[in-house]
């Protein structure tokens, strides 16, 4: 299985990762106990029921160890399945597959985690119209690949970085002095996509006249949100930002917002609990 992902370099995360884990000894265990020409098969399973991410990704851990490995995909990532789904099958030499195992497991529960969360919000606002987007409150250095499981879920990314879309924030306008000076400045120096984070009803009109593409409704509740949707009526996308929850997710949505964004499917998604085991022949 080939796994591409624009702007990841596959490559360079599998020799980091496994470099950080092997120091410069190497994998002192499974030198000492196992036999350089002992097998191994095993079988990766689920004991969650989950959305499945990264599983091309550990399958690249254990070819980087052994090139020879025979892997048996069940799965493929964005599919749904039941506690205690079989996800992979693999034989290859025993000592790179244990040595490989831990760095695969890793990825595979994180990003399994990010996608079965993002599932669960997305499932929460299915026939609102509303479409859920990530935010960047990602772990550094894992962004592509966090994002990419919130895809797998179900949700659409919102700025991959601070390169490809203005976000003007609580701290831009305090210091160009107003939301309407901060946006014209943004308007003034060509840059396309102009998102405006406002959280008063006041804000929405001097954001909108100075040219604001796009604008974020941080930490209002469902009637306000109603309010400002109406008001906007239609001009620029409209996102509601800010303390978002499975139990409130769904009354935000139902207010009309184009978006609903959400931090927390990569700040707070809990790991997966998936296993490799020994299976004998």
């Amino acid at each position: 299985m080939t796994f591409a992902l624009p702007g990841f370099d596959l490559p360079a995360f599998l020799a980091s990762t496994l470099a950080e884990d092997l120091g410069g000894a190497g994998d002192i265990t499974s030198a000492a106990v196992i036999p350089a020409d002992a097998r191994f098969d095993g079988v990766m399973d689920s004991r969650d029921a989950i959305v499945v991410a990264g599983l091309p990704i550990a399958e690249a851990f254990f070819r980087a160890l052994d090139p020879g490995v025979a892997i048996e995909a069940l799965v493929q990532d964005g599919d749904s399945v039941a506690a205690g789904s079989e996800l992979l099958r693999l034989r290859g030499t025993a000592r790179a597959m244990l040595t490989a195992e831990r760095s695969a497991l890793n990825t595979v529960q994180h990003l399994s985690g990010i996608a079965t969360l993002t599932r669960r919000y997305v499932d929460a606002i299915a026939g609102t119209g509303a479409v859920l987007l990530d935010t960047r409150k990602t772990l550094p250095g894992l962004r592509m690949l966090e994002k990419y499981a919130t895809r797998m879920g179900g949700a659409q990314n919102h700025r991959m970085g601070l390169w490809d879309a203005a976000m003007i924030k609580d701290n831009h306008v305090a210091v160009a002095g107003s939301v309407g000076e901060a946006v014209r400045r943004a308007v003034a120096a060509g840059i396309a996509q102009i998102i405006v984070e406002v959280d008063r009803i006041d804000q929405i009109a001097p954001a909108l006249e100075a040219g604001a593409t796009h604008l974020l409704l941080d930490n209002m509740a469902p009637p306000m949100l109603r309010e400002a949707v109406g008001l906007v009526d239609g001009r620029v996308p409209t996102e509601a930002s800010g303390g978002v929850t499975l139990d409130t997710i769904r009354a935000i949505a139902e207010s009309g917002v184009t978006y609903v964004s959400v931090g927390r499917l990569t700040q707070s998604a809990p790991a997966a609990d998936i296993g490799l085991d020994f299976t004998a022949r």
